[in-house]
């Protein structure tokens, strides 16, 4: 089997009104983890993706922060992206009257290392033109409006953890939902957007999956796994 390079949000949750985890998915990767290397690649700051695989008893094989943060065997932790720049973003976006649009205390934000996440109901297109003065980027992941470093994504975190794995990126399999998957699915030899995804994703997946959210999910893995020898 192809080693795995795996969403969370849209891609592992149950629907999008219960963003929760859907708890198939919790024995499907480890089943799967058996037979080949599974990554979790998301743009949840750092420690989401690294508790999820001690909880799950996976290895830390962690792409966060769209690529901005990797963790794996021997490369130990990476970062590539430009905090000082994402930090001056927030700080003129605020400056014009905007807000990132969490709560207080901001937990999207608290740990993140590499990037900015603002809330979708905030703004855009001040925040594009703050971004971009910066010399940085916006993407729309469906669930948060990242501000991120150009050239630093899913995809360059992939070929970190592949080569670190003694892999190539297109060895890979790779499941996601949205535009910051996109990369991702460019990279790895084989995606799959499940059918919640965005356009983006879909325009980028080899095959869109019938079933949306973890259901979609679940719909790769029968799949590949019928296809694999006894």
């Amino acid at each position: 089997m192809r080693p795995l390079a795996v969403d969370i949000d849209g891609t592992l949750t149950r629907t999008a009104d219960d963003v929760g985890l859907d708890p198939r998915v919790f024995d499907a990767l480890r089943a799967y983890s058996e037979c080949a290397p599974v990554v979790v690649a998301t743009g949840k700051a750092f420690p989401f993706p690294v508790a999820l695989c001690r909880y799950l008893d996976l290895p830390n094989r962690v792409i966060a922060e769209n690529g901005g943060v990797t963790l794996c065997e021997s490369a130990g932790l990476t970062r590539d992206g430009d905090s000082e720049a994402a930090t001056a973003v927030a700080d003129a976006y605020r400056a014009a009257g905007h807000g990132l649009g969490w709560e207080t205390p901001d937990l999207v934000n608290y740990w993140r290392e590499t990037e900015l996440a603002v809330a979708r109901d905030q703004p855009l297109d001040p925040l594009v033109a703050i971004a971009a003065d910066h010399g940085l980027d916006v993407v729309d992941t469906g669930y948060a409006y990242h501000v991120k470093a150009p050239g630093v994504n899913k995809g360059t975190g992939l070929e970190t953890v592949a080569t670190d794995l003694g892999y190539q990126p297109s060895e890979f399999l790779a499941i996601g939902d949205s535009e910051n998957d996109a990369e991702l699915f460019e990279r790895a030899g084989e995606s799959y957007a499940v059918a919640n995804a965005d356009e983006t994703a879909k325009a980028a997946a080899d095959t869109v999956t019938e079933a949306s959210f973890a259901d979609g999910f679940l719909e790769v893995i029968e799949r590949v796994s019928d296809r694999s020898p006894a």
